[in-house]
Formats: C-alpha cells, sequence, structure tokens
C-alpha cells in the first residue's frame, strides 16, 4: 500500500509538471514568436523483488512505479504573421530562423522588432542583440551601417533627353534641370532652343542658363529631316571658372529625340539626370530576398548585406530561453542562407510572427490533466485510509 501513495504521489509530481507548462503555453499566448511546448507522459516500471532498477534486464518480475513527466518539445510550426508599421519588424514565411550575436554567442529568433541602435548596429529592440548578415565568406557577422549614414554626393556628367522638338516651332525650353558639382552644389538649369529659321533648316541654337539668368554655354543642335545629326546628338557644357568647383556635363540628344512637326507645341524634356547631392539616411528597410536597403534624402538607395537565416536539421535541438530567443544545444547542426535559398523560408518585413498557442488543444490537455490528478489524488487517500485501517486493526489487537 506504500507503494501505491508513492505511485499516485508520481501522478501529482508528473500533472503538477504538465499543468505548469499548459499555463505557461496560454500565458504567452499573445507573444510575438513564442513556441508552445507539448505535454507528454511515461510509464515507470521496476524490475525484481522491490528492486528499483528501471533497466530492462533481470528476471524478476515487472511491476509497475508510475508515471513521470516525459519533458516536452517544441511546436516549431508558424504563428500567424501580423501587420506592424516598423519597417525592421521582420518573420520569416516558411522554415528557417533569425540570427542574433551578442558577447560571442549565437541566438536565433523566428520573429524580431529591430532598430538602429547608437552605433549604428541593427539590433533586437528588446534585447539589444545585433541581427547578423551574411559576409562574402557565408559566415554570419553584425550589421552595421555607421559608417553609410550619409550618402556622398556625385558630379552630373550627363542630361539625356527624348521625345519630339516640333519642327515648325520656333522656340522651345526645358527648365528645372537640377545639376550638381562634385561637392553636392546644386544648380538649376534651362535648356532653350531656338531655330536658325529658312537660312539653316534643321538647326536650332541651343543655350543653357542657370537658376540666376546667367549663361552657361551655348551650342548648335542640327537635325537630317526628323533625326538628329551624329555629329551634334552630344554637347558638352562646362560651368564655373577653372578650379574645384568646375564641372562638365553632356546634353545628349542622341537616343529618343526626333524633330516632327507638331505645331508650335514640342514635348522635348530631360529623361535622366545623374549626379546628386549630398543624402542623409531617411530609411532601412528589407527586401523580399533579405537585402538590406538604405534609402537617402537624394533619392539615392543602397545595399547594406543580406540577412542571414539559420537551418537546423533537428530543431529540437534548440531550447528556449526567453524573449522570443533560442539557443542551439551542443552538436546541433546549423546551416546559414538567406531569404528564399532552397530550403529557407522566405524573409517578410513589417510583420511579426504571433504565439502558435492552440488554445482548445490546451484547454483540451487541461481537461485530462485536471482528471489524471484527481484520480491520482484518490489514488493516495485511498492508500491512506486504507493503511489507517491497518493501524486500527493492530490497535484492537
Amino acid at each position: 500500500m506504500l507503494g501505491a501513495i508513492y505511485i499516485g504521489l508520481s501522478g501529482l509530481t508528473a500533472y503538477s509538471k504538465g499543468l505548469q507548462t499548459i499555463s505557461n503555453n496560454v500565458a504567452n499566448m499573445n507573444t510575438p514568436g513564442f513556441k508552445a511546448t507539448s505535454v507528454s507522459f511515461s510509464d515507470v516500471f521496476s524490475y525484481g523483488e522491490g528492486g528499483g532498477s528501471l533497466t530492462l534486464t533481470g528476471n524478476g518480475q515487472a511491476a509497475g512505479s508510475g508515471v513521470r513527466f516525459e519533458g516536452s518539445d517544441l511546436d516549431f510550426r508558424q504563428g500567424d504573421l501580423r501587420q506592424s508599421a516598423n519597417d525592421l519588424d521582420l518573420a520569416i514565411e516558411g522554415s528557417g530562423f533569425l540570427v542574433l550575436l551578442a558577447d560571442g554567442k549565437t541566438y536565433y529568433a523566428r520573429t524580431g522588432s529591430f532598430v538602429i541602435d547608437k552605433d549604428g548596429f541593427v539590433a533586437d529592440r528588446t534585447t539589444g542583440h545585433k541581427l547578423a548578415m551574411l559576409d562574402s565568406s557565408g559566415r554570419a557577422v553584425a550589421l552595421n551601417i555607421e559608417g553609410r549614414r550619409s550618402n556622398v554626393p556625385k558630379a552630373t556628367t550627363t542630361v539625356r533627353f527624348s521625345d519630339n522638338l516640333s519642327s515648325t516651332a520656333q522656340q522651345a525650353s526645358v527648365a528645372n534641370i537640377a545639376v550638381h558639382n562634385a561637392s553636392g552644389q546644386k544648380q538649376v538649369w534651362q535648356v532653350k532652343l531656338e531655330s536658325r529659321g529658312a537660312d539653316a533648316p534643321g538647326e536650332w541654337t541651343v543655350t543653357v542658363t542657370d537658376q540666376n539668368g546667367a549663361a552657361v554655354g551655348q551650342s548648335t543642335l542640327k537635325f537630317n529631316g526628323s533625326v538628329v545629326d551624329p555629329a551634334t546628338s552630344r554637347i558638352t557644357m562646362t560651368n564655373g571658372a577653372p578650379g574645384a568647383d568646375q564641372f562638365s556635363v553632356v546634353l545628349d540628344f542622341s537616343q529618343g529625340v526626333t524633330s516632327f512637326s507638331s505645331g508650335t507645341v514640342s514635348t522635348l524634356r530631360a529623361a535622366s539626370v545623374d549626379g546628386h547631392g549630398l543624402g542623409e539616411l531617411t530609411a532601412v528597410t528589407v527586401e523580399a530576398d533579405g537585402q538590406v536597403k538604405l534609402a537617402y534624402s537624394n533619392q539615392q538607395t543602397e545595399l547594406a548585406g543580406r540577412v542571414a537565416l539559420a537551418e537546423l536539421s533537428d530543431p529540437q535541438q534548440l531550447e528556449q530561453i526567453g524573449n522570443g530567443l533560442f539557443e542551439a544545444k551542443g552538436g546541433a547542426e546549423v546551416m546559414l542562407g538567406g531569404s528564399g535559398d532552397p530550403g529557407t523560408g522566405r524573409l517578410v518585413s513589417r510583420q511579426l510572427e504571433g504565439s502558435n498557442v492552440d488554445l482548445a488543444q490546451q484547454f483540451g490537455d487541461l481537461i485530462l490533466i485536471q482528471r489524471g490528478f484527481q484520480a491520482s489524488s484518490q489514488v493516495v487517500s485511498v492508500s491512506n485510509d486504507m493503511i489507517q485501517q491497518l493501524f486500527g486493526m493492530r490497535g484492537q489487537g
């Protein structure tokens, strides 16, 4: 009967641990990236006459010794993806884990809300752990943008024109052409074209002025019929006095420019202008292929690197340590890749993965554990009553 009490107590202990696991699952039903833990039990048998060995050898008869909490496996099924407003809120659609680095250790997460910290690292908002990217050797290194908070100026070298300059118009102009010198100083040019009339059919005088009306330069553009004469299709204008601030810009009419009759209306325009001024970092976003894109106030963009994603041959080798993080146990095989690589999920931004806790499943398990606990407590109670009866019989004797 004492054995029955111990068996009942093993049930109380096991079901208490099961209740603790379910309570933790339910409490984290709204925790981003949380993975539910399953509950399982195993039977315990002793072999031999009164022995406590749990081995499968021996000639004694097996006797049930109760139940134990077997431990728990993490449920790595994907949770719901929820929209957010932060460009650096990241989640994974499919398999894989984000890689985070801190103090020489590597951690893994299914989702995370990241910010740019004071040192320029892309860091987890809660823990401060640094988001990893893939270097040229495929290794995980911390992503840092400190040296890229500004985009250096680039001098304008070419203005490309397109569309039609009416052959029957007397003049046309293209205004508000922004050009920059090597130091990033901006000028706004106006290109004015005046027909030379019947004395020089198809020829136009091209005059460029700046925002102050000062002349930049003058040249000739010629058409053979409706096609630009190759000899005049590229006109070079040099602005400024000789020195550091002087720069030359090519006005390129060689592609897409025609001269058909359209009355006095011309549609000639500046199709593209290269070069730009100094730009300050305005946004950091992550593309579908995992590339981190930096956007600047001068409308330029740069790629800072590709976010590293980890795949494990056995995800159960991960241990949940809090704050949505996992740590690999010894011997875990980790493979690094990028978003959309074979066998790896797709990285999505402005989304967070919710908890994958299934409340219906948890409440169902809760009822079973409650019944098991009640039954085990009843075994202990009945066994105790029987022992009390034995003590009573001894007293009567």
